[in-house]
């Protein structure tokens, strides 16, 4: 991503924590990116182009959070998938773009963004005009990595009895993110999670 279209999506989204995002105007975005507001619609082709790159830079963020939770070193596997359900229940707090693309519920801070109409020439903006990921793709693609990261583990888990129980946990945590619990609820469990095998301190039943 180059500096300047960066620069532009950071002041986006400073611009969208203080007001509706009717309300942000392109200029004073590309303004306080320090460049001219032509710049702007060079990179994002419309105000629409700069929400679809908004909406997708969320999607990458949260993406990019699961691989970290999942990279923690620990002993036990459980505990990095538990990591990567906390960081999908943490990011996706109300009012941030990651939760409208897990719930599918737009509106609160940015309407959903119409598809492009016209086919962009620059490789960003291609990406951007693609449809947008929906919440059974987020998860998905979170439920892959966490696959691929826990996979290495020994014993080795059988493949697909470790993809419904890393599906599993994630949706888990997405529930809590449509409905968080009340004080003193259950949090995400994963202490007798079988993931790679049963858990030491549930005395391997």
């Amino acid at each position: 991503m180059s500096e300047v279209r960066a620069a532009l999506l950071i002041a986006a989204e400073a611009h969208l924590a203080r007001r509706p995002w009717s309300a942000v105007r392109m200029g004073e975005v590309a303004a306080s990116a320090g460049v001219s507001r032509q710049t702007l619609y060079n990179e994002f082709g419309s105000k629409e182009g700069l929400a679809r790159a908004l909406a997708r830079q969320a999607a990458d963020g949260y993406l990019a959070g699961i691989e970290r939770a999942l990279a923690r070193p620990a002993a036990d596997p459980r505990e990095r998938l538990r990591a990567a359900a906390d960081w999908t229940v943490a990011a996706a707090r109300p009012g941030t773009l990651l939760r409208s693309l897990l719930t599918g519920c737009w509106g609160d801070p940015l309407p959903a963004p119409r598809p492009a109409r016209t086919t962009a020439t620059a490789p960003a903006q291609r990406r951007a005009e693609l449809p947008l990921p929906g919440p059974g793709d987020l998860l998905a693609a979170a439920r892959d990595r966490a696959v691929a990261a826990l996979s290495e583990s020994a014993p080795r888990p059988d493949p697909r009895e470790l993809a419904r129980e890393c599906e599993c946990v994630l949706r888990l945590a997405l529930s809590r993110v449509v409905a968080p619990p009340v004080a003193g609820g259950a949090g995400v469990g994963l202490r007798r999670g079988r993931v790679t095998g049963p858990s030491p301190r549930a005395g391997g039943r």
